[in-house]
């Protein structure tokens, strides 16, 4: 069995199709490999009558769910991305594909999304037609610590998130929990960590009609609601639905008087001053754009991430300051939000395919 194999498991019981993502000590952080066996597998299953419906977990050290998935291997991207790794391509081709097709999936795909939830495991959760919250959900898309966007079609669920929610999350890649999970509409039910294997175990032990009928199973099990205060968004909507990232900072830093507006502004200004004006821009551009426009924006977007500026990758900086020399401080350029020209940041939004040749130019809604 090749090592990849066994960071995803894939069984049917019964009518279901189960995937568990089984690479704990990374909080199954997705690979290339890990991707594409998720995309066969789930491909395979599509046109399989025996199987109505898709389930999937994370597992964590000491057995199944625990953690969902933290998101694409950031070690994998910085070494392919410092060293011209062609891998690198594909990885992001190869995994937005999975995103598209799991958004467009023509059977139920319910995702338990315990434990950690960010980044790449929002792209194999988001498109779900069930999405299960836990009490120990801890959801984000923190890409602009490292860089990099909100990618994996983060521009189009996040855009559809109320107010300005959406441009919160993504410049600032706060957490947020299971109830506000479900108040921000990236989530859709609530269940107890401690029932999910039940009600895991009972999907393959029932006999159904169909695949809606698999998901009304599980959905008879959860609550619409979850327990936890879900904050006001008064303030979110009135700063981060500002017109420009500028008015943001200056609105934020300007409110001596809130601890929230200054822990805020102090968040975004050890962001990549580069990457939020990208990633403003992608959210509003997503509001009017189907999965499939989106994901091709954001594979654009990703190319130039990395060779844009030659030698000079906000992302391989933002990784290197994180996760390989952990110095936690990444040197950014430009350093200010205030000195990123508007021609560089537009820049991203360029394709450089022309459509027929798009990488992903046969993503269809």
């Amino acid at each position: 069995m090749r090592e990849v194999e066994q960071h995803i498991v894939s069984e049917v019981h019964g009518q279901v199709g189960f995937i568990t993502l089984s690479r704990p000590k990374a909080i199954n952080a997705l690979s290339l490999g890990m991707v594409r066996d998720l995309l066969a597998q789930l491909l395979a299953w599509k046109d399989d009558p025996a199987v109505l419906a898709v389930a999937i977990r994370g597992s964590h050290k000491e057995g199944v769910f625990g953690h969902f998935c933290a998101g694409g291997d950031i070690r994998f991207l910085h070494q392919a991305g410092s060293t011209g790794n062609p891998q690198l391509e594909d990885f992001f081709t190869e995994e937005y594909a999975l995103n598209h097709l799991i958004f467009t999936y023509p059977k139920p795909y319910i995702a338990f999304m315990d434990g950690i939830v960010m980044g790449g495991g929002m792209g194999i959760s988001q498109g779900a037609s069930l999405r299960v919250v836990t009490e120990k959900t801890k959801m984000a898309m923190p890409e602009t610590i490292i860089g990099l966007f909100p990618d994996v079609g983060g521009g189009y669920f996040l855009s559809r998130c109320p107010g300005a929610v959406g441009e919160w999350l993504a410049l600032t890649g706060d957490t947020i929990g299971a109830a506000e999970a479900i108040a921000f509409q990236l989530a859709d039910v609530y269940l107890p960590a401690s029932e999910q294997g039940a009600v895991w175990d009972a999907l393959a032990q029932q006999n159904f009609a169909s695949g809606e009928a698999v998901q009304a199973f599980v959905q008879s099990r959860t609550q619409a609601q979850a327990p936890g205060a879900v904050r006001s968004t008064a303030d979110i909507d009135r700063v981060f639905g500002l017109p420009t990232l500028q008015a943001m900072i200056d609105t934020l830093e300007a409110d001596t008087a809130s601890e929230w507006a200054q822990a805020t502004a102090a968040a975004l200004r050890k962001r990549s001053p580069l990457m939020l004006w990208v990633v403003l821009e992608q959210i509003r551009r997503a509001r009017g754009m189907d999965v499939a426009t989106d994901l091709r924006m954001e594979r654009d977007m990703v190319r130039h991430c990395f060779y844009l500026r030659p030698g000079q990758s906000e992302t391989v900086e933002g990784i290197r300051a994180l996760a390989v020399d952990k110095d936690q401080n990444p040197q950014w350029n430009p350093a200010r939000i205030e000195d990123v020209p508007e021609a560089l940041w537009r820049a991203f939004f360029v394709s450089p395919w022309p459509a027929h040749s798009h990488p992903l130019a046969s993503l269809k809604d």
